[in-house]
């Protein structure tokens, strides 16, 4: 079978390059100082049961990050990523994670407690693992790069050939074909990717192999590395083979089990390799890689790319490595292992022919540009050494007086970036930061999700069977359809709130400017707030809290209005302080007090001025990607600065307050404080009462309270409902500018899975 030509004659250039993609990342938990902590597994974490994204390798010391199988490479780097920051921003203060493979700042090996899983089972293998090689072997990390071909490819493939009849017999063939040819080349990829050139000196049973000073490509994947012993062969000749020869070092007891075979490819798709002959393997497991540490999450997108185009290489090839042939390459990786990082390889001249096959296959399946330059660039690493992932590490090491000093100083380097921006997920960036907020707790929990449509915020979350919606980081299967309808329009949202008995104020509603501006003469010198029918962040709201005066300000407002509907309110401003109730499931949850926007004068600086320096605030920005929105200085602002006698060009004195907005969204740039704990018990059970009323299971209430520490009575004096939202916004509770966090997303998964508590 010619895959070339079938490829080409078939037009499955493109299909070829698809698949599914999934990272495993193993780090050691250290201190600042770059030594191995002795600390359990962070319950934190949740259950190591179930949890999809954040599990315990050997020791309760080290990580396993998985991500899920990602259709691109940036799909699943970028899951990556979010759970790296997750892990960095739950790990204690004082813990990071340690970006070399080989340990440093190794315990005494007593101190060293194995994963103590739920399952027996595996806590056994873990201790047949220490007297048969030791807990220092153990505590090696790396990364295993799983690939599947794309199904579609495979199916298109099978079809267009006629030398075999069996759909999974062709499938395996085919992934053995790339599991032998990996085996035999994978010299290649050790000799860009290692980063293992010493290693803490405990780590020898005995005396050091390395000689002083002395570096090498890969400890880890060189004779004194994690394998097996030279006596276990496994033949990959056939899957018949392989399975026979697997469990025949498992019946003579030299291995374990069949997962204690340590082999740099691994089969996929069931968990006894006797059961893969039926069934036929579904993906490879790629175990050869060390961590690079100047990649923040072990791998770099180029790198992995390059990898990929690797593993398509060993399809495209057109001859299938013997088991000779493995043998030999077995024996490559073992020299290229061993090898100066610094100097040429002895088989550079082998590893540029295979790079230019690589270059020919690009050519010819016409690859992006990207990759061919990728491509370019390693194989110009066969001349210069001296640009490998190996060499770069060992100056690094020099520079910094050993791999525990350097590998601390970037695991510091690694949390802070993972702090810098504490409230998002860098990844998700583009989703609001509710949305963001519940993925964190999500992936934390471990429930696993599924991104329906990222730019309509829809996710899909899963623990075991149970499967649950949410859009927008609350709305969920749990609210009744006409809530939103409900609440979205502010005139039907205060009758229905009439009709249960809360306080709500007198309004007035407008379909067009010229009557609205008619009835001036009955809103003057009244306290009024004029809006949309139907809006939400405060958009075309506008208060008049010291008395309308002028017409021309009002139809201003009422323009404003018009803006963002058809149809708007005029009502009567009710004096007091607002405040945002978070309702769900029949209980308050937070209350904030939202400040409007405003600047505190100094005597030196406009208001202009004091605007732009307090926008300067790291939380500040465009208000969905960011916890506080940046203060605009619009229409509405410069009425209200108007209203108080200021312009934005004029200084006020040191300590003055200025009033940029009325209304106290924090949407318009308002500041926010939480209040949960001052706030009157009535308040928050009126709250409860409203939310019942709009028939929201989630609801963000806001009242206007006089004072918050007497109790509710049934007036407007004591109490009124501003209005009620659905999908109110959690980021601002979670993350207040004064006062506790309220984890509200947290409540919100434990509303929709209370199963997990």
């Amino acid at each position: 079978m010619n895959i070339q030509n079938l490829i080409k004659q078939n037009h499955l250039e493109l299909l070829f390059q698809q698949g599914l993609f999934g990272i495993e990342k193993e780090s050691q938990r250290v201190l600042a100082d770059g030594s191995i902590v002795t600390t359990e597994h962070p319950k934190a974490f949740g259950s190591r049961r179930f949890h999809p994204y954040i599990q315990t390798d050997f020791a309760e010391s080290q990580l396993e990050l998985i991500t899920p199988p990602s259709k691109t490479l940036e799909e699943a780097l970028r899951w990556l990523s979010a759970i790296h920051e997750v892990v960095l921003r739950t790990l204690p203060e004082d813990e990071y994670l340690f970006p070399l493979s080989m340990p440093a700042g190794l315990p005494p090996e007593a101190k060293i407690k194995v994963a103590q899983l739920e399952d027996e089972e595996d806590v056994a293998y873990r201790e047949y693992l220490v007297k048969s090689y030791g807990k220092y072997k153990q505590m090696v990390s790396g990364i295993h790069y799983n690939f599947q071909l794309d199904t579609e490819f495979v199916d298109a493939l099978f079809n267009s050939q006629n030398e075999q009849k069996s759909a999974v017999d062709f499938q395996n063939d085919l992934y053995l074909k790339i599991a032998k040819n990996f085996l035999r080349y994978q010299w290649v990829l050790l000799y860009f990717f290692s980063a293992t050139p010493t290693v803490d000196k405990k780590y020898f049973r005995g005396s050091s192999p390395l000689k002083p000073n002395q570096y090498v490509r890969s400890l880890r994947s060189g004779p004194f590395g994690y394998v097996n012993d030279p006596e276990i062969k496994v033949s990959f000749e056939n899957l018949q083979a392989y399975a026979d020869s697997l469990e025949y070092w498992v019946n003579s007891g030299k291995l374990i089990a069949e997962k204690e075979f340590y082999s740099n490819v691994r089969l996929r798709g069931a968990k006894k390799a006797r059961d893969l002959v039926k069934t036929g393997i579904q993906y490879l497991e790629f175990r050869l890689f060390d961590l690079n540490p100047f990649a923040p999450y072990g791998m770099t997108l180029e790198d992995a790319k390059f990898i990929h185009y690797f593993i398509l290489l060993m399809a495209w090839l057109d001859h299938t490595a013997s088991q000779e042939d493995i043998e030999l390459g077995k024996t490559r990786l073992a020299e290229v292992s061993w090898e100066d990082p610094l100097s040429p390889t002895a088989y550079s001249v082998e590893g540029e022919l295979l790079l230019l096959e690589m270059q020919n296959m690009l050519n010819a399946i016409q690859a992006s540009d990207e990759i061919k330059s990728i491509v370019k660039e390693k194989f110009a690493q066969f001349e210069n050494p001296g640009d490998t992932l190996c060499a770069n590490v060992v100056i690094a090491m020099e520079k910094f007086g050993g791999d525990q000093k350097l590998g601390a100083d970037i695991a510091k380097g690694n949390k802070k970036n993972a702090l810098e921006r504490f409230y998002a997920l860098s990844a998700f960036d583009k989703m609001e930061l509710s949305t963001q907020a519940l993925m964190f707790d999500a992936i934390r929990k471990g429930l696993k999700i599924e991104i329906l449509d990222e730019r309509d915020q829809f996710l899909s979350l899963q623990y075991c069977d149970h499967i649950e919606y949410v859009k927008n980081g609350n709305m969920t299967s749990y609210d009744r359809y006409i809530s939103p309808l409900i609440m979205e329009n502010k005139v039907v949202t205060k009758k229905v709130l009439a009709k249960a008995g809360f306080n709500v104020p007198r309004s007035v509603e407008f379909t067009d400017i010229e009557s609205a501006v008619k009835n001036f003469p009955l809103f003057e010198n009244r306290a009024v707030v004029i809006k949309p029918k139907s809006t939400n962040f405060g958009l075309g709201i506008t208060i008049f809290q010291q008395g309308l005066q002028n017409r021309d300000d009002f139809a201003k407002a009422v323009e404003i209005a018009f803006r963002e509907d058809k149809e708007i309110m005029v009502e009567d401003y009710l004096a007091g302080t607002e405040y945002r109730f978070f309702v769900l499931g029949g209980e308050t949850l937070a209350v904030l007090l939202r400040v409007p926007a405003n600047v505190m004068g100094d005597g030196v600086h406009s208001i202009k001025e004091l605007v732009a320096m307090k926008n300067d605030h790291p939380l500040r920005g465009d208000g969905s990607r960011t916890p506080l929105k940046k203060i605009a200085l619009g229409d509405i602002e410069k009425l209200q600065l108007k209203e108080q006698g200021w312009t934005i060009d004029s200084i006020p004195p040191r300590d003055q307050i200025v009033q940029l907005r009325a209304n106290s969204n924090i949407s318009t740039g308002g500041d926010s404080i939480d209040m949960t704990d001052q706030m009157h018990e009535s308040y928050k059970k009126i709250a409860v009462g409203i939310s019942k009323a709009m028939g929201a299971a989630i609801c963000g209430v806001d009242l206007i309270i006089p004072d918050l520490a007497k109790p509710a009575e049934p007036h407007l004096k004591s109490w009124g409902v501003i209005e009620a939202n659905f999908n109110p916004m959690m980021m601002m509770h979670i993350f207040p500018y004064i006062g506790k966090s309220r984890r509200v997303t947290l409540d919100v998964l434990n509303m929709l899975f209370p199963e997990m508590k």
